[in-house]
């Protein structure tokens, strides 16, 4: 049975789904289309297919290395902000100096309808910078396994995706819940400048091969984690309809932020 991993809303993102096919003809300002900045907070976690997808679709990307004390970038020079995952927690303001600033810029890109995309611990510094509390989940998620969409939820399928997450967060006010899971209530939402994902469509092989060197200490033997070589296999079964999937998120995407720039 296939599960939808991202739904696109009537107040959301499905707008932009009815737009004009053609997404070249969408970009009124230059043949550059449009400019993304992806905020990366440890060397290990960087944004996989996103930049492939970018690449594919001739946007610009630029990849701000918080870790290595870049500047966050300044908010005309950019149109999507990405905000990707870390093992570290929104509450770890004193450890990590950059959290305060990039929080700010979350919330001044929503202010200014900037859209912003949140991966994992990007969706984490989302959802707490929309005003909902995040905090330890009751069981970590480590690994493929499969979520449930909500009636809101249409129109891609994924059978399983994956998670690689402790902590979690209650829905933002004024924000649609898209996809739950047994063990986290709230996997992916949608508000009308941004969205959130709790787990991993963007992942490549070397890229979770990357990531399991540095935080496979963190897989224990709780009844959502799995070991380092089911997390490899998985990749090979399930990668290539995630990256099917995230082109599609993706693409949903494009169509908003260029309805945003008309």
């Amino acid at each position: 049975m296939q599960l939808q991993i991202l739904g696109l809303i009537e107040t959301g993102l499905s707008l932009a789904l009815n737009l004009q096919p053609n997404c070249n003809e969408q970009w009124g300002y230059s043949q550059e289309k449009m400019q993304i900045a992806c905020l990366q907070h440890v060397p290990f976690e960087g944004p996989g297919n996103i930049a492939a997808w970018a690449a594919d679709r001739g946007h610009g990307l630029q990849i701000v290395r918080l870790y290595a004390a870049e500047n966050l970038p300044a908010l005309d020079a950019f149109d999507l902000l990405v905000v990707m995952g870390g093992p570290m927690s929104v509450h770890d303001e004193a450890e990590y100096e950059w959290l305060r600033p990039e929080k700010a810029l979350v919330a001044e890109c929503l202010k200014q309808k900037k859209f912003v995309l949140g991966v994992c611990l990007g969706s984490q510094l989302l959802a707490e910078v929309l005003g909902t509390t995040v905090y330890r989940n009751h069981v970590k998620e480590i690994g493929w396994f499969p979520i449930q969409m909500q009636p809101e939820a249409v129109g891609l399928f994924c059978n399983f995706v994956l998670h690689w997450h402790g902590e979690t967060y209650n829905l933002p006010p004024g924000c649609t819940l898209l996809a739950k899971s047994e063990g986290c209530a709230v996997q992916a939402f949608e508000h009308p400048g941004a969205l959130g994902l709790q787990f991993h469509l963007e992942a490549t092989a070397d890229g979770l091969s990357t990531l399991i060197s540095h935080c496979g200490n963190e897989i224990g033997n709780g009844p959502w984690e799995q070991l380092p070589d089911a997390i490899l296999s998985g990749e090979k079964s399930h990668g290539v309809t995630a990256k099917t999937a995230l082109y599609a998120v993706l693409d949903g995407i494009e169509r908003r932020v260029a309805a945003l720039l008309q």
